[in-house]
């Protein structure tokens, strides 16, 4: 495997965290995504360029970035300078159970946090730590549950009492297109159907729908086909097979939009470092 290949390090034991390691991420590029995961990455060597919704950071090595669920961002190289990096998925319903039970949360529902990026360098190296336990294939299944646990719980209780200050609230119909575009993201929608569904004009319902989401309609549906698209793969289905399930009417370009949005190919997503 070369540093330009990423490697992703799953456990069927431990189906609420995945982690990404990419050594060498100068070819690295994401388009503006979301994924339904709480996310958490380290910036291990290089620097790169953050956009997390609206705000831009320019982060180096030894600096943890956070992305709530949902939430837009894209993380790519400074021009062609070196970078790497490792990138931690949690499920967000793991997460929330681990804060509620920690009296971090006054009921089991998700909340979003607000901070972006983190420069301490115990957190980092805390991090690091953690994440050589899951690579590490001689570290047991206590041991590798342990390091998330105790990690994730501390960085948690470092967290709290930092609410992100309540957002914009979205209107009830674009959050109905919103859960219609989730159910039916593998089927053929169209801008007309969003229209009579809402009653907006097309130009004002994309404006609106960006607005609140971070993603055009078109941009919010195909994030949802490859998250689906993701979910069959850890599965184990066959790339073709995975592509029609996302909705994609041709394996080509399901690897093309997928190469996009994960920065992987579908591939090598699918081959992860453990197999169950």
């Amino acid at each position: 495997m070369s540093d330009a290949t990423p490697l992703f390090w799953r456990d069927a034991r431990m189906p609420h965290v995945e982690l990404r390691r990419v050594e060498d991420g100068r070819r690295v590029g994401y388009a503006p995504h979301s994924h339904t995961q709480w996310s958490l990455g380290a910036i291990t060597a290089g620097e790169s360029l953050f956009q997390y919704r609206d705000d831009r950071y320019s982060i180096q090595a030894g600096t943890l970035v956070m992305m709530n669920p949902d939430w837009v961002h894209a993380c790519n190289p400074a021009d062609t300078r070196p970078w790497s990096y490792l990138m931690l998925y949690v499920d967000t319903a793991w997460l929330t159970r681990l804060r509620f039970d920690a009296g971090l949360l006054a009921t089991p529902r998700w909340q979003d946090i607000a901070t972006a990026v983190i420069r301490e360098r115990h957190w980092f190296e805390g991090y690091c730590r953690m994440a050589a336990c899951l690579l590490n294939a001689s570290r047991n299944l206590l041991d590798k549950q342990t390091a998330v646990v105790e990690y994730l719980a501390a960085l948690m209780h470092e967290l709290a009492g930092q609410p992100v200050q309540p957002p914009t609230p979205i209107p009830a119909i674009l959050q109905e297109l919103a859960a219609y575009l989730d159910s039916q993201a593998a089927k053929e929608i169209s801008l007309d159907d969003l229209c009579q569904r809402s009653g907006y004009s097309p130009g004002h319902l994309i404006r609106a729908f960006k607005q609140h989401f971070g993603l055009t309609p078109h941009a919010y549906l195909i994030n949802r086909r490859i998250q689906l698209g993701q979910r069959e793969l850890k599965g184990g289905k066959p790339i073709a097979e995975a592509a029609l399930s996302a909705g994609f009417s041709d394996q080509p370009h399901f690897q093309r939009t997928f190469k996009r949005l994960v920065a992987a190919t579908p591939s090598q997503y699918r081959q992860s470092s453990r197999e169950q």
